[in-house]
């Protein structure tokens, strides 16, 4: 394995400058026009790439499985449709792909995408620069097996799971790349610029970058990275400075005032380019030889929030972190029958697909193997999740 990776045009590794990855997700609100703008202001402000998501509402979320759970959760609740609109609205056409990659091109970053479906994957291989996984799929290994075995840099966000699951999922990969960058992160997505200060305390005290560490020694020679979603650039650098990650992920829009789910916890222009500046700053600074303590202090004298930073270090211990209990339900996939089907009838291949939400008794997308050829001993309805209670 190795710790330098190269991503398109650049390199991502000890000696290289911090990669900051621009992630568009949603904040490109259904325009092509617009998506263009956030990447040639993201590449203006520091940005090495340009990160979107490709999905079809259909192959990730269920919607029968969302209504069934009855209300929204966490960041979904201030949404005005249900959960399986909002994802057909925010879905990025295919069609934008060619004309994204070269527009990154022409502002001289790169491009690539997180692809939830084995579909995509195949389709849009021909275009990226490398492939990221959403946390939410950390337990779907067929995918990161697709994505690890198409030769590109893969990187792996690892929110609201435990260590054996990350364990699993690198496992997963490195069968195939080596070419492997494991991101902490917490999938709490509500940080609004104007909240208040206790809440944006309590959201540094789950951030754990500590568990950087925790990596370094459970995975040596895997790239190490923060996706952040936190406001400001404190646990950037903490994770920099202190436990040597080397990527960055935060979301970019260009104004964290407009309508659409991702706006209000997003870097804007100027904070994000604030960030890449101290970053910068900090490289120059940090020395080897240094002890924890003297890179504490120089990040601490760096970051705009240093009683964050002190929250935001953690335990190191792995862990779907308190402020992450719904999205580990509402991010994850559970299988779910692709059909009605009957009791006394015998699990085929094709019958079940993973779909979010994934609730604590659904079976995770790597079990499904286990469950062919079992039979059902009750009626399970199209959309519906499976659990081993359900099966003979």
């Amino acid at each position: 394995m190795t710790n330098r990776i190269k991503i398109g045009t650049h390199y991502v590794g000890p000696d290289e400058p911090v990669y900051f990855i621009a992630d568009i997700a949603a904040n490109h609100d259904g325009d092509l026009e617009k998506a263009k703008d956030l990447i040639y202001s993201c590449a203006e402000n520091g940005a090495r790439a340009a990160k979107f998501q490709n999905f079809f509402a259909k192959s990730i979320v269920s919607d029968k499985g969302f209504r069934q759970m009855g209300g929204k959760f966490s960041h979904q609740e201030g949404w005005d449709k249900s959960i399986f609109e909002i994802y057909e609205d925010a879905a990025l056409p295919v069609t934008w792909t060619e004309t994204l990659r070269d527009t990154c091109a022409d502002a001289g970053i790169d491009y690539f995408t997180a692809p939830y479906s084995l579909e995509l994957v195949r389709q849009l291989q021909p275009f990226v620069s490398a492939w990221k996984m959403g946390s939410g799929d950390i337990t779907w290994h067929e995918e990161i097996e697709a994505m690890a075995k198409s030769g590109l840099p893969f990187i792996m966000a690892t929110g609201a799971s435990t260590m054996a699951e990350v364990t699993a999922a690198v496992g997963a990969a490195l069968k195939h790349t080596d070419q492997l960058i494991l991101m902490q992160c917490n999938t709490n997505y509500t940080a609004k610029l104007d909240e208040p200060r206790d809440v944006t305390l309590e959201r540094f005290r789950n951030i754990n970058l500590k568990v950087l560490e925790s990596f370094a020694k459970a995975f040596p020679g895997v790239s190490l990275g923060l996706s952040d979603h936190t406001h400001g650039h404190s646990t950037v650098l903490g994770a920099v400075g202190l436990y040597g990650a080397r990527s960055i992920e935060k979301h970019y829009t260009l104004d964290n005032n407009l309508v659409g789910p991702d706006h209000p916890f997003s870097m804007n222009p100027e904070s994000w380019k604030l960030m890449v500046e101290k970053t910068a700053e900090l490289d120059d600074l940090i020395a080897d030889g240094m002890s924890w303590d003297e890179k504490y202090q120089l990040v601490e004298s760096l970051c705009d929030d240093p009683e964050g930073l002190s929250l935001s270090i953690g335990d190191g211990v792995k862990k779907v972190e308190d402020n992450e209990k719904d999205t580990v339900v509402l991010q994850r996939r559970g299988l779910r029958a692709t059909r009605d089907l009957a009791s006394g009838e015998t699990i085929s291949e094709g019958d079940l697909f993973p779909l979010r939400p994934c609730p604590e008794d659904a079976l995770a997308p790597y079990e499904l193997s286990k469950c062919l050829g079992r039979v059902l001993i009750k009626d399970i309805e199209e959309g519906e999740h499976i659990t081993w209670g359900d099966l003979k």
